[in-house]
């Protein structure tokens, strides 16, 4: 597929610095890379590699402090550092284009969809009298159905994969050579990430669009592309065929982050995740030898010393003095069994009976939570999935006291009944049940030190003062892997893992009992994510702490939880042990969301594709609410009547018409059934 004649994207020697406090300091050096028409290729590394760099120098984007400082970017030929202002808008507007991570900043929240898509063509010199006709097209390529209505609102009346889909539209407007993705699919649920990257790749065959795919998902590199280059603190150190680079990685990193990734089938009773030691180094720090030597389990003096050479591999390349002994790397994190099993004969810690929330008023409610019933042991990880608008945030939100529920519903805590406010609980109660949000940049007051925001919340919780709090603080810190000299650093000057870890600690403050993690990892890389895992695991081990892990990342949950709960519009649609609601039988909503899950293991099952969007909360489908879109539907029973849960063993229920031995099955890697081993490329 690749024309290394005249490829779409050129990168030749690419260096560029920054300027701070008037020193440069090099944040890529001698990036050499192409991409041929129509062709994918693929961008991964850790945040603070330089990957976004990359992507705004190619758009000429980069701040006021950056510069190129070697090399060349060509694109069909055109080298953009040498075009003046009006050339290099009409190469911007007519052969490039960018899909960034987050479509609700990428969209202008006081202009209707309609008109920002149709704005586009204003910009290409479309004649007015076309802009409706040619954006209702474009909204309809995206596979949105009914593209008048959905022109008709604004950002915020739709969901993230709405909004998405709007970016791409408008993306695609021009047709463009190249099309930059910067982690299109991050914070997106399983089945709008698969719904996304099918759009991708169809129409990449049908535009013969060239793809930059920026990203910290191997799995979706996987998929998604041709070849693959590993960026490490500015220095492409491995590239080639994914598959190659995926199946048989040359270079330390590369097989690090593969390693951090859980497999299919495995959870943490087995061995913690597999993890990078050491830390990236800073931007712009000077490094002799082997840019990676301080984190590699290979390295030696000539490594420290003698900086390797791209070896020629037949195709792909490595650079590294030892690619061919990635055998004898060992797996850093490995260990005995960590974790305590669960025994039936636990009393719950925290139990959740018939609990409901509804909002709005008159014709405009309805129930984000609808009658949920459940329980969470000691010690254990229950796992919450569903697409956004199933309730998991609303039903976290209510567990934590935030939202008060409907009346009717109990929430107990060590068997007692607790108050559905959180103002009207005891300092204990509050103390027992704390939450790691998603985003710590937004959860921790950039003012303050981690010492100050840390022991501000021991003051609160506990009412220890002096020496006691700072002694408490250093035991928090220590646990979560932070060192002394972080205490007196503020949230800015961290990483994004380290700045989760504060999150951690500062919810341990109180011992509480159960913590509720609200997607805690889905922004981090795989290394970062790797070791916040285990991290949780360990803290739990050792305190017996309860866990409500909310996540769309079906992987993760698997690893983590002992039990899942599958919601969808409020409702449990099943209930059971993480291996049993992944191996089936399950529910046809369950069967949909793993199916959706992409793999970097090569093993493929064949995608059950549901249609339209989730219904709206205000005017719920009659019967089983999830008869709309389900592909396994009987009739008129799934219509009309509203299916009770069943049991298929004492610990496992399902909400469904099938009958047990009709309902869906998992997966060859959990349960035997028949499956492909494919990779994508």
């Amino acid at each position: 597929m690749t024309d290394a004649a005249h490829p779409v994207l050129k990168l030749e020697n690419l260096g560029v610095e920054y300027r701070v406090k008037g020193e440069p300091r090099q944040v890529l050096h001698g990036i050499n890379l192409e991409i041929g028409r129509g062709e994918a290729y693929g961008l991964v590394g850790e945040s603070g590699c330089g990957k976004s760099t990359v992507a705004y120098t190619i758009l000429r984007y980069l701040p006021r402090n950056g510069q190129v400082s070697e090399g060349r970017v060509l694109i069909e030929g055109l080298d953009i550092m040498a075009l003046d202002g009006a050339r290099l808008r009409e190469l911007r507007r007519k052969s490039i284009a960018m899909v960034y991570q987050d479509p609700g900043r990428a969209l202008n929240p006081s202009i209707r969809i309609g008109r920002q898509v149709e704005e586009v063509f204003e910009l290409a010199g479309i004649p007015r009298a076309d802009w409706r006709m040619r954006a209702g097209e474009l909204v309809s390529r995206v596979r949105i159905s009914d593209p008048e209505q959905v022109m008709g609102r604004y950002p915020h009346q739709l969901s993230g994969g709405m909004q998405q889909r709007i970016a791409i539209a408008m993306a695609l407007a021009s047709d463009p050579a190249l099309l930059i993705l910067d982690e299109p699919t991050t914070g997106l649920d399983a089945t709008v990430e698969a719904e996304i990257l099918d759009l991708f790749l169809q129409l990449r065959q049908e535009l013969s669009t060239s793809i930059l795919f920026i990203s910290h998902n191997l799995a979706v590199i996987a998929r998604m592309c041709d070849r693959v280059g590993i960026l490490y603190a500015g220095q492409l150190v491995e590239q080639g065929k994914t598959k190659d680079i995926f199946h048989n990685p040359r270079h330390p990193y590369t097989l690090g982050l593969l390693r951090c990734l859980p497999q299919r089938g495995q959870n943490k009773n087995a061995a913690p995740l597999a993890t990078i030691p050491g830390f990236l180094p800073s931007v712009g720090a000077q490094t002799q030898g082997c840019i990676f030597n301080d984190r590699c389990l290979l390295s030696d003096d000539r490594c420290r010393t003698v900086e390797p050479v791209p070896a020629d591999l037949g195709g792909r390349f490595s650079k590294c003095h030892y690619h061919e002994r990635m055998s004898e790397i060992p797996v850093n994190g490995t260990s005995p069994t960590i974790t305590k099993k669960l025994t039936n004969a636990s009393q719950p810690i925290l139990q959740l009976q018939q609990v409901s929330k509804t909002y709005g008023i008159g014709a405009y409610a309805f129930k984000a939570v609808n009658g949920v019933s459940l329980d969470l042991l000691p010690g254990e990880t229950l796992g919450v999935v569903g697409e956004s608008g199933s309730g998991k945030s609303t039903l976290a939100r209510s567990i934590l006291g935030l939202v008060r529920p409907d009346q009717g519903g109990k929430i107990l805590l060590d068997g007692e009944q607790i108050t559905s406010e959180l103002a009207g609980r005891t300092q204990l109660q509050v103390k027992s049940i704390q939450i790691v949000f998603q985003n710590p940049d937004s959860a921790l007051n950039r003012s303050h030190s981690v010492r100050r925001i840390i022991g501000r919340t021991i003051s609160r919780l506990v009412g220890t003062t002096g020496t006691a709090i700072e002694r408490r603080v250093r035991e928090l810190t220590a646990s979560v892997r932070l060192a002394d000299h972080h205490l007196s650093a503020r949230p800015q000057q961290l990483s994004g893992g380290l700045k989760q870890r504060v999150a951690i600690a500062r919810a341990f403050a109180g011992d509480p009992r159960v913590v509720v993690c609200d997607e805690p990892t889905s922004a981090l890389d795989v290394s970062v994510q790797a070791a916040i895992l285990n991290l949780l695991v360990e803290l739990q081990t050792s305190k017996q702490v309860s866990y409500i892990f909310i996540s769309h990342d079906l992987g993760v949950v698997r690893y983590l939880s002992d039990r899942i709960v599958v919601l969808y519009l409020g409702q449990v649609m099943e209930l059971g042990p993480a291996d049993e609601v992944f191996s089936g039988p399950h529910h046809p909503y369950t069967e949909a969301l793993l199916s959706s899950m992409p793999s970097i293991d090569g093993f493929v099952q064949q995608r059950v594709k549901l249609t339209g969007e989730i219904p709206s909360a205000v005017n719920p489908p009659s019967g089983c609410v999830f008869h709309t879109r389900c592909p396994r539907k009987l009739g008129a029973i799934c219509e009309n009547v509203v299916p009770k849960s069943f049991a298929l063993n004492s610990r496992h229920t399902v909400r469904c018409h099938i009958p047990a031995d009709h309902l869906p099955r998992g997966a060859k890697s959990d349960r035997g059934v028949k499956q492909s081993r494919v990779m994508h490329t």
